[in-house]
């Protein structure tokens, strides 16, 4: 489990075309540190298994369905990317409940900015709009933000300067692809809510 709360700004080294998968060389000298084969790290809120790590570089597969899904079919050498280790036990809880697991992509519409913060304006795939709403959370590029206005077909959030400063949100432009996840206790809700409704039929 994550939680939103992007540690550092990692960079693509390396990517490696498998034919039906991709093997990623990503640079991070923070999520790196004792860092084991096996274990999870998010890279734009997409949970990869470390394969290799070696001084502050590691490698993580990545099949076919999840570069369809995700924005990572569209990294390149260089590419700057948001990572994050699991959380530990007992550590705070920062941002909110975060799997890492992808729902599907938007895509950057609009930014405009202001003195302290910048509004971002988001696209929203229909089939996850109902799990959207203001003030709730939604997870861009594996970070945990704040829904400011939430449409059928987009959503707004409000980026600080720490945000902008250390995540990839302050280097996307509009156009660009992100991943999005969104609350996962709100497709909890939906799935035993729906359930108590066809019993009651019953």
């Amino acid at each position: 489990m994550f939680t939103g709360i992007v540690e550092e700004l990692g960079e693509v080294t390396a990517v490696e075309d498998l034919g039906d998968a991709a093997r990623f060389r990503l640079r991070g000298p923070v999520v790196t540190e004792g860092a084991r084969h096996g274990d999870s790290i998010a890279v734009n809120g997409v949970c990869l298994t470390v394969v290799e790590h070696e001084g502050d570089e590691f490698t993580a597969d990545v099949m076919a369905e999840t570069l369809k899904r995700s924005s990572l079919g569209v990294l390149t050498t260089g590419s700057r990317v948001n990572l994050e280790r699991p959380t530990a036990v007992g550590a705070r809880l920062g941002g909110h409940i975060v799997q890492g697991h992808v729902d599907g992509t938007g895509t950057i519409l609009e930014r405009t900015p202001s003195e302290h913060w910048e509004i971002v304006r988001i696209s929203l795939p229909p089939d996850l709009a109902r799990y959207v709403v203001e003030k709730g959370s939604i997870t861009v590029d594996g970070i945990s933000l704040t829904v400011v206005e939430a449409g059928d077909a987009h959503f707004t959030v409000s980026l600080i300067p720490t945000t902008l400063a250390l995540t990839t949100l302050g280097l996307k432009q509009p156009g660009d692809p992100v991943n999005l996840e969104v609350d996962v206790v709100a497709k909890y809700v939906e799935r035993l809510l729906g359930d108590r409704a066809q019993g009651a039929g019953r």
